[in-house]
């Protein structure tokens, strides 16, 4: 069984995928982990238990060198993911010393914390609402199909949203979309298109061909070098917390760090594959 403390700090994992109840996760032979949001009739809303199982999925994801890429995706018709869960157990991320209480995104989201470089590719259906976006935020590759619909509804609540829409920032969509999606509540929701056009998704695919998508571009991502793929992903990422000559000098110490002498690469086979243009 998996067993864990809710604060992030505190998180301890026994047990094997067969345990878990809120997410799915499995791994294929392409090298490239899935892990299902998996609480279809709560709109997969993220709770106490959800955060445990994802808290144990990015660190085996990042543990396990034979896992080269992860698709996020959820289960049901309706939703890719509704936020934490404040009906039910809200409290897991809640202390009564109010000092105590921490973000949710450090223990449900891959990098902050948790320090998983493997690329995430995450396929997003219908409903994205609220605390979903600590999810899309730390994301490499967004893909959605033509229903999703993505909106937040803290203002709706009276409830303050600063930490998804932070994040939303930090990964370039643009300030007034930000705001326009934090300030408006769930009266006004950005569609597929809307979604592609401001940058929050790089693909829109229809909804049966969601998944399948996904899986193709993470095994494509796979195929390469795990060690120049991890570096990558996490020289672009440092970079965001960065001036720009010292995330350029971080970025350069990588390449001395992660690539193998000249003559090593020069006889290693390269991918070229056909082009796919999009």
């Amino acid at each position: 069984m998996i067993s864990a403390t809710p604060h992030d700090d505190l998180q301890t994992v026994s047990g094997d995928p067969d345990s878990l109840e809120h997410i799915q996760f499995a791994v294929g032979d392409d090298h490239v982990a899935t892990i299902t949001l998996n609480r279809p009739d709560a709109l997969n809303a993220i709770s106490g238990q959800m955060a445990r199982e994802l808290a144990w999925a990015w660190q085996t994801v990042r543990d396990t060198d034979s896992i080269h890429a992860v698709v996020l995706r959820a289960a049901g018709d309706k939703a890719f993911c509704t936020g934490v869960d404040v009906k039910g157990d809200g409290s897991w991320f809640f202390r009564t010393n109010i000092w105590n209480t921490f973000d949710p995104g450090t223990v449900i989201s891959p990098k902050l914390h948790h320090r998983c470089w493997k690329p995430v590719i995450t396929a997003v259906h219908g409903f994205a609402a609220g605390g979903a976006q600590y999810l899309l935020n730390e994301s490499d590759i967004i893909i959605c199909s033509t229903d999703a619909s993505f909106f937040d509804p803290h203002a709706n609540a009276s409830i303050v949203s600063a930490l998804e829409p932070i994040g939303m920032l930090h990964r370039g969509v643009p300030l007034g979309e930000v705001l326009r999606w934090a300030l408006m509540g769930t009266e006004e929701r950005i569609s597929a298109a809307t979604a592609l056009r401001i940058g929050l998704v790089s693909e829109v695919v229809d909804r049966d061909a969601l998944w399948e998508r996904a899986q193709a571009i993470a095994a494509s991502i796979a195929t390469r070098s795990p060690t120049a793929i991890q570096g990558s992903v996490r020289a672009i990422w440092e970079s965001l917390d960065m001036t720009r000559s010292t995330a350029l000098q971080n970025g350069m110490a990588y390449t001395h760090i992660g690539n193998p002498p000249l003559d090593e690469r020069r006889a290693t086979p390269r991918r070229n594959g056909a082009p796919v243009y999009r």
